[in-house]
């Protein structure tokens, strides 16, 4: 690796652990981050190292780690006992607290998941196990989502540098 690769290298790494920050934290795009970062490095070296068929597979983590967030939230109300409104209510909650910081991401989901509930007629006992599976669901799609992103960043570092 010459130097100007070693560069490349190192900002698209840097690139990739703010993205995997941004599993976590609601104002940085986490899994799509670090699927650009990629992306960039593979163009800036003529897919030498990351080929299109390593893009291809890092486009369907990222689609896939996108997709699994929101019907983690949808499921896991479903799951709880929690109808349909209190899981399109944790839904958009989550679309919504996404734009205002990590405390509404967390907070907007159980409040949507239970006023709808409420909203449906549910009894005050059910819609708030509504919210509680909006919680458990937004864990499990952090959780899923860290992993695919460490697997990006981690499968990236290896064909780089083996």
């Amino acid at each position: 690796m010459n130097i100007l690769e070693i560069t490349l290298f190192v900002i698209a790494l840097l690139v990739m652990i703010i993205g995997l920050a941004g599993v976590i934290l609601p104002v940085l795009p986490g899994i799509p981050l670090i699927f650009g970062a990629a992306v960039l490095y593979g163009i800036l070296t003529g897919f030498e190292q990351i080929d299109i068929y390593l893009i291809l597979v890092f486009a369907g983590l990222t689609a896939f780690g996108l997709i699994v967030d929101y019907l983690a939230n949808y499921f896991s109300v479903k799951k709880m006992g929690g109808g349909r409104a209190g899981a399109v209510g944790a839904v958009i909650g989550l679309m919504v607290g996404i734009f205002f910081g990590l405390v509404w991401i967390i907070v907007l989901p159980f409040v949507f998941a239970v006023t709808l509930e409420l909203i449906a007629g549910r009894e005050a006992h059910q819609a708030l196990r509504s919210g509680i599976g909006s919680f458990v669901g937004l864990l499990f799609g952090g959780l899923t989502r860290f992993i695919i992103g460490s697997v990006m960043v981690g499968i990236f570092v290896w064909k780089v540098l083996f």
